[in-house]
């Protein structure tokens, strides 16, 4: 099934704390409910937009186990423990990674492209 945004980035930090925000919102009769939604939707697009133009930065993965794999759905789920990560800035050792990753060819392309200002001439 195709869609124009993954909603795995709702999972994330940033993604729990707008979550909260917009249902704080919401019960305080501040948002509503279809406007909440609305957010939520074009929070998935932009931060699949920024990290596919925006991101920079390279990480290395070695060594560590790999406890358990998935593939279902056409997404890929990695458990590893132990594991060396490795960017221009730093190198690190975690112990729990949990890796998610999707196949982007199942995305469709967005009606109206999406821009930034960082994007625009």
């Amino acid at each position: 099934m195709a869609t124009e945004a993954f909603e795995m980035y709702r999972q994330s930090e940033i993604g729990y704390a707008l979550t909260a925000t917009l249902d704080e919102m919401v019960s305080a009769g501040v948002l509503s409910p279809d406007l909440a939604i609305t957010v939520l939707l074009q929070f998935d697009k932009s931060m699949g937009h920024a990290l596919d133009k925006h991101a920079k930065s390279r990480a290395v993965f070695k060594g560590g186990n790999l406890r358990t794999y998935r593939f279902c759905d056409d997404v890929w789920t990695l458990i590893l423990r132990d594991v060396t990560f490795k960017n221009e800035d730093m190198e690190t050792v975690l112990h729990n990674v949990k890796i998610v990753a999707c196949d982007s060819n199942l995305l469709k392309k967005p009606l109206e492209p999406i821009t930034c200002h960082q994007c625009q001439p």
